[in-house]
């Protein structure tokens, strides 16, 4: 079953991914991705992943570096339900994945709120994957691949800051 789920362009890669490793990674999460791509069960299936992939308001979790890949090029299939909040998702794993400098004394509220890097590797493993993905991310934000209005000027901006950081200042 789980090659079956894991079948769309979208999704290549999925089957090969060792989910069990992943702290608190649940065994279902090629099932979610692929519940994604569906326009009854998407709406559902987001919510489930969102609770996987973040470990509260302020921190993702370790699940969320193997999923982006996923999210990135799922977020680009056109005619997919959950599209917008597939962008929203991203997006907000761009924003909590941001360095948190706990020796800038500027950064102390942000310390207090996300902690320090050194607590939370998963946040340079996001900013990894983004790197990685840049292409595909970059390809999603081109003029005219997302629909007006599916994206804000400053959430375009953000994503564009996890694939580019040294080159778009916040």
């Amino acid at each position: 079953m789980e090659r079956t789920v894991c079948d769309h362009p979208a999704l290549l890669g999925c089957a090969g991914v060792d989910w069990s490793r992943i702290p608190g990674c649940p065994a279902g999460i090629p099932a979610l991705l692929h519940g994604l791509l569906d326009e009854v069960v998407g709406p559902a299936a987001l919510p489930v992943l969102e609770n996987v992939l973040m470990n509260s308001v302020f921190h993702v979790s370790a699940v969320m570096p193997a999923v982006l890949p996923f999210l990135i090029r799922l977020a680009a299939v056109p005619d997919i339900a959950v599209r917008s909040d597939l962008v929203e998702l991203l997006v907000v794993a761009a924003e909590l994945s941001l360095p948190v400098d706990a020796d800038d004394a500027d950064d102390e509220r942000q310390v207090l709120l996300f902690g320090k890097d050194s607590d939370h590797p998963e946040r340079e493993w996001c900013r990894a994957a983004f790197a990685a993905h840049a292409s595909a991310l970059r390809a999603l934000l081109e003029q005219g691949a997302l629909p007006d209005g599916l994206i804000s000027v400053d959430d375009r901006e953000c994503l564009l800051r996890a694939v580019e950081p040294q080159c778009c200042p916040s």
